[in-house]
C-alpha cells in the first residue's frame, strides 16, 4: 500500500509517494523549479492566491504518478503538510474571497499587540500560550477593519492545509493544532478561544468542523481525482502545520526532543508535556501533532523569518546567479570562524517574534571594500542565521527546552558543512541528519492517520540517520566570540 504527502510551503508543493511496507520514497517532485511569487503591495506585506499553491499540487502529482507508474487505487490515503500561520477566507460556495496573508506578512503585528494589552497580558498567555501577536486570528481581524465588503462575504476561515483539504475532499474542516497556531484556541477550556473570538467580533460560524489531526477527514472527490490522475475515494487522513509536521516526520513527539529546519525561514521546534510559554512571546507554544486534551504535547516553537531567503537573494544578487550553492558554500569555507569581521542580521523578511515583533531590516555590517570578497558574505550569512537560531535557542532554555541533540532533514542550509558545525559549535548540541522531509512526513502521518501503522513506533521504525555532526569543541572560543560580536551587532540595531 501507498501513502501521498503533499508540503504547500511559500516557496514550492512538494509531493513524495511512500511505500508504507518498507517506508521508502519512490517518487517525488516539486514545483516551480524557480521560487514560488510572493507579492508585497506594502512593505512588510506578503501574500498568495491559493489557486497558485493548487496548480503547483497538480503538477507534482502527475510528476510523482508519471514516475512511480503505479496503479493510483494502491494509494490508501494523502497527508497534508502546510505554511502555517496564513489566512485563506472563503464564501459559502468555497470560492477564495482574496489572496491568501501568508505568514511572514506582519501587518496584523500592532492588531495582536492591542488584543494583548486590552484583554490582558496573563489572561492572553494562561490561555492561549501566547499573545495574539502577527497570527492568523489578527490577520482575520485586519481583513474586518480595512475590508469590510470582504469580510461580509466570508462563511469560512482557514489556514492553508485546511484550504488544499477542501479543495481535494469539498469538506470544510480544521484541526485543535490548527486552531492553536491560529491563536483560536483556549487551553484552560480546551475549546474555541470565546476570550479572542468576542474581543474580535468573530462568530463561531467561520470555524469549520474539528476534526483529530490522525483520521479520516475526507475522500477525494471524482472531479479531483479526475483532475489529479488519482482515485476517487482517497482518504485524507492527516495535516499538520510544516513545523509540527516537520517535527513528526524526525519522530519528534516527545518531551525534550528538538527538531528544526531551515528552509525560507528557520525554524527550532521542541516538544514539552508543561504548558510553559514566553511572557514576551518571543517563542511561541502550540498544540503539536499529537496533542490531546488528555495528554499534553506542546510544540515549543521558534521562528526566523529570514534564514534560507537570505541566501537565496545572496545566490540572485551578490553571485549574480551564476554560482551554484555548493561554488557559494565552497567560497565561504575559505573564510575563517566570524566572516574577519563581516557581521550579518538576517532579518529582511518581516516583523520577527523573536525580536518582539519588530522589523529591523537585513544588516550587512564591517564590510571592507578593500579585504573583504564574496565568500566573507557567504560566510558571515550563514553564521549570522545559525547564530539567530541561538539567540532564540537561549530564550528556550528559560522555559526548560534544552536542546542536546537536535534532529533535522539533510536539507536546505542543513546541506552546508559550515552551517551544520556553526549550529553544532555555538549550541553545544549534537546534530542528527535523516533521510526525510515534511511531504515524506505527511505521507508517514496519512498511514498513522489511516490506521494502516498502528503505533507511531511503527510508523517510524525505518527512519534512518545518514549523518551525525558532533561539536568542535576545539572551536568554541571562535564560535562564542564571533556570536557576542554578532549579538552586540543586533542590540545596536534592537
Amino acid at each position: 500500500m501507498f501513502f501521498l504527502g503533499y508540503d504547500i510551503g511559500s516557496s514550492s508543493v512538494k509531493a513524495s509517494l511512500v511505500n508504507g511496507e518498507t517506508g521508502e520514497c519512490i517518487a517525488d517532485d516539486f514545483f516551480p523549479k524557480q521560487e514560488m511569487k510572493i507579492t508585497a503591495h506594502k512593505a512588510g506585506w506578503a501574500e498568495q492566491h491559493p489557486d497558485l499553491w493548487w496548480e503547483n499540487l497538480k503538477r507534482a502529482t502527475q510528476s510523482v504518478m508519471a514516475k512511480s507508474k503505479i496503479d493510483p487505487k494502491n494509494i490508501e490515503a494523502i497527508g497534508i503538510s502546510y505554511q502555517m500561520h496564513g489566512l485563506v477566507v472563503v464564501d459559502k460556495d468555497n470560492n477564495v474571497l482574496r489572496p491568501s496573508i501568508i505568514w511572514c506578512d506582519s501587518r496584523a503585528a500592532a492588531i495582536g499587540d492591542e488584543a494583548f494589552d486590552a484583554i490582558g497580558g496573563e489572561r492572553c498567555l494562561s490561555s492561549l500560550l501566547n499573545s495574539p501577536g502577527n497570527f492568523t486570528a489578527s490577520k482575520l481581524k485586519w481583513v474586518k477593519e480595512n475590508e469590510p465588503d470582504v469580510y461580509a462575504k466570508i462563511d469560512r476561515i482557514m489556514l492553508p492545509g485546511d484550504y488544499i483539504a477542501l479543495r481535494l475532499t469539498g469538506e470544510s474542516r480544521t484541526t485543535i493544532s490548527g486552531l492553536s497556531e491560529g491563536m483560536f484556541w483556549d487551553f484552560k477550556t480546551n475549546s474555541i478561544s470565546k476570550m479572542l473570538m468576542e474581543h474580535y467580533g468573530f462568530t463561531d460560524s467561520v470555524i469549520p468542523e474539528i476534526a483529530p489531526t490522525f483520521s479520516e477527514q475526507g475522500r477525494l472527490t471524482e472531479k479531483v481525482a479526475n483532475e489529479l490522475g488519482l482515485a476517487q475515494g482517497i482518504k485524507v487522513t492527516y495535516r499538520g502545520g510544516d513545523q509540527p509536521n516537520n517535527a513528526l516526520s524526525l519522530n519528534v513527539l516527545n518531551p525534550g526532543e528538538i527538531a528544526t529546519t531551515a528552509g525560507t525561514s528557520g525554524v527550532v521546534y521542541g516538544v514539552s508535556d508543561e504548558v510553559k510559554y514566553d511572557p514576551y512571546s518571543r517563542v511561541n507554544t502550540f498544540a503539536h501533532v499529537n496533542h490531546t486534551p488528555d495528554q499534553n504535547r506542546l510544540g515549543v516553537l521558534l521562528c526566523i523569518n529570514g534564514t534560507g531567503i537570505l541566501y537565496s537573494w545572496l545566490h540572485k544578487n551578490a553571485g549574480g546567479g551564476s554560482l551554484s550553492y555548493k561554488e557559494m558554500d565552497a567560497m565561504a569555507g575559505e573564510v575563517a570562524i566570524g566572516s574577519n569581521g563581516v557581521g550579518i542580521l538576517p532579518f529582511g523578511n518581516g516583523a520577527e517574534r523573536v525580536l518582539r515583533n519588530k522589523d529591523i531590516g537585513a544588516q550587512i555590517s564591517g564590510l571592507n571594500f578593500n579585504t573583504h570578497t564574496q565568500g566573507h558574505l557567504f560566510r558571515a550569512a550563514q553564521e549570522g542565521i545559525v547564530f539567530s537560531f541561538n539567540y532564540g535557542m537561549e530564550i528556550m532554555k528559560q522555559i526548560g527546552i534544552q536542546p542536546s541533540v537536535i534532529r533535522a532533514g539533510n536539507a536546505n542550509m542543513f546541506m552546508s558543512s559550515i552551517f551544520r558545525d556553526t549550529l553544532a559549535g555555538i549550541s553545544g548540541a549534537t546534530i542528527e541528519l535523516y533521510n526525510t522531509d515534511g511531504s515524506i512526513g505527511a505521507a508517514r502521518g496519512a498511514a498513522v492517520g489511516s490506521g494502516y501503522y498502528k503505533s507511531f513506533a511503527e510508523a517510524f521504525g525505518n527512519l534512518k540517520k545518514i549523518k551525525t555532526i558532533e561539536p568542535d569543541l576545539s572551536k568554541k572560543a571562535e564560535y562564542e566570540a564571533a556570536y557576542g560580536n554578532w549579538k552586540d551587532l543586533l542590540e545596536k540595531f534592537m
